[in-house]
């Protein structure tokens, strides 16, 4: 873990966005696509962690971007160059444009100043996306990653926002894979390399200090 005063230095709500990736029904919920990812995502507690992360975020007026991977039901634009690409494609749920699959899963709540990008293509929330254009504009420094899967869309959002020249934080309890054991493999081998590991209540901890600062009266 990191020292406090550095998480805390990188965490400023004014220069951080917290990111959700693909927090969506299809994908988390109940009748999801991937029913072993979504299993694992609730269970572990990792999906709840998002939730009090984004209602954190909300109190502390740091930015919440949420990052939504959906499909047109005629398959338009969408890649067919990976098999995951042909698998997702065949699978009985479809995360169609429109459709209850790709709303934010509960128990995550959206505010209305928060920001939803979809895609239609990739494996990457930031790549061919608005989303790296949307920090800049919003001041972004820091981007926290949160949400599934640790096998794909984690790490390519992690490289991602490093190679765009963003500070990346991991809170490793606030993401999922599977086998639920790939998980901390990944992160100890992989992310650690290059992102800022913590973990729910670290985050918790600067972005509450601050609210509570905020909430102080004046002496």
């Amino acid at each position: 873990m990191p020292p406090k005063n550095q998480l805390a230095g990188q965490l400023d709500p004014a220069t951080t966005v917290l990111l959700t990736v693909e927090c969506q029904q299809g994908v988390v919920g109940p009748g999801s696509a991937l029913p072993e990812l979504a299993e694992e995502a609730r269970s572990s507690g990792a999906l709840h962690r998002v939730a009090r992360l984004v209602a954190a975020a909300h109190a502390a007026g740091v930015q919440v971007l949420h990052a939504v991977a959906e499909r047109r039901p005629d398959g338009r634009g969408a890649n067919s160059n990976a098999r995951l690409f042909r698998a997702a494609g065949r699978l009985p749920v479809q995360q169609h444009c429109g459709t209850t699959a790709v709303r934010i899963a509960e128990p995550i709540e959206v505010a209305a100043e928060d920001l939803v990008v979809r895609r239609l293509h990739g494996l990457s929330p930031l790549a061919g996306t608005d989303v790296d254009a949307l920090l800049r504009n919003l001041g972004c420094r820091t981007l926290v990653v949160t949400g599934v899967s640790a096998n794909v869309a984690i790490p390519n959002a992690v490289f991602d926002a490093v190679n765009l020249g963003y500070t990346a934080v991991v809170p490793s309890d606030a993401i999922a894979g599977v086998p639920a054991d790939y998980t901390p493999l990944m992160i100890r081998n992989t992310l650690a390399l290059v992102a800022t590991v913590t973990d729910t209540d670290g985050v918790l901890g600067c972005w509450l200090s601050r609210t509570s600062r905020r909430a102080a009266p004046d002496d």
